[in-house]
């Protein structure tokens, strides 16, 4: 399959004129491609901000060991997990894409975190200037 990343890169290269003070990506080690390719590109556009690295639970099986732990209330995490389900409809015929699967990895890294609700949102991070 033809490989775009140059169209991506381009994409980026616009995003430079902003400097947001929290930026979102793929982990590293995403076993998707286009997610590893998006988290480079971020970490080669934004090289002096705070980058949380998320992870997308799937069939590939390539969840990790996360730094950072953010715990949250129950009643976020079904906010959040109801918007999942609604914002990625392309997603909805894969096996593993239930909500269940979400609210479980929430209550798994807040088990880790010993979080007070029970349930945390788990990033890692490269570098954390504090």
């Amino acid at each position: 399959m033809p490989f775009h990343g140059a169209e991506v890169k381009v994409a980026f290269e616009e995003l430079k004129s902003i400097s947001p003070d929290l930026i979102f990506t793929h982990n590293r080690d995403d076993a998707h491609q286009d997610h590893r390719l998006l988290c480079d590109l971020t970490w080669n556009t934004f090289r002096n901000h705070l980058i949380l690295e998320y992870e997308v639970p799937k069939y590939d099986g390539d969840m990790g060991r996360p730094s950072v732990y953010f715990p949250l209330e129950e009643e976020l995490c079904r906010k959040k997990v109801q918007f999942l389900m609604e914002a990625f409809p392309s997603q909805q015929s894969k096996h593993w894409f239930r909500s269940d699967t979400f609210f479980s990895l929430l209550r798994l890294r807040g088990m880790e975190c010993n979080s007070p609700s029970g349930y945390a949102e788990a990033f890692y991070s490269r570098k954390l200037v504090l």
